[in-house]
């Protein structure tokens, strides 16, 4: 799985958590925290989708890494891919 692929999928989780939400400008460098309305349970919900959905543990000492889309894809692409191995 590319980076890309990865951002994806929590572009695709994001929109399923927060439907209002708009995702086309969202700079991939910058905290979701701040460009999203995303309270601290939207942002348990994605962690809690990536392991329902895609089997990926986040522990709580990880979550700030899930920071922004880049930071995302730089923590989960590699267990993406040991989880798909």
């Amino acid at each position: 799985m590319t980076k890309e692929e990865c951002k994806q999928i929590v572009l695709d989780i994001i929109a399923e958590i927060a439907p209002d939400e708009e995702l086309t400008d969202l700079k991939h460098d910058v905290r979701l925290r701040d460009q999203l309305d995303l309270d601290s349970m939207d942002f348990l919900d994605i962690v809690m989708e990536l392991r329902k959905q895609h089997g990926i543990e986040v522990p709580e000492e990880d979550y700030p890494q899930l920071a922004s889309l880049d930071s995302c894809a730089e923590y989960l692409t590699p267990k993406f891919n040991a989880v798909k191995a």
